[in-house]
């Protein structure tokens, strides 16, 4: 995708916020000396515009402009329902 904005799908882990969730991205990568799987995890914090999204949610999430200090991605659909 040139140009074009990033896509992540991750956990809902917080819905506590006015228009806002906290997504969970989680990543497997081998370590680069011993080879184990390692999980590595990063929260983003992302607009919903409609406060559809419950904690437990996985859901897609798309790159934007920035919409507050923190918040840089909104929520483009969910995936499934926890």
């Amino acid at each position: 995708m040139k140009g074009g904005r990033k896509t992540l799908v991750g956990r809902v882990v917080s819905a506590k916020m006015d228009k806002t969730v906290v997504v969970e991205v989680v990543r497997a990568k081998p370590h680069p000396i011993y080879g184990k799987v390692v999980r590595h995890h990063k929260r983003y914090k992302a607009h919903d515009e409609e406060n559809k999204c419950r904690e437990g949610d996985v859901v897609r999430i798309l790159e934007s402009r920035p919409l507050s200090k923190e918040k840089r991605w909104v929520v483009v659909e969910t995936l499934s329902r926890e």
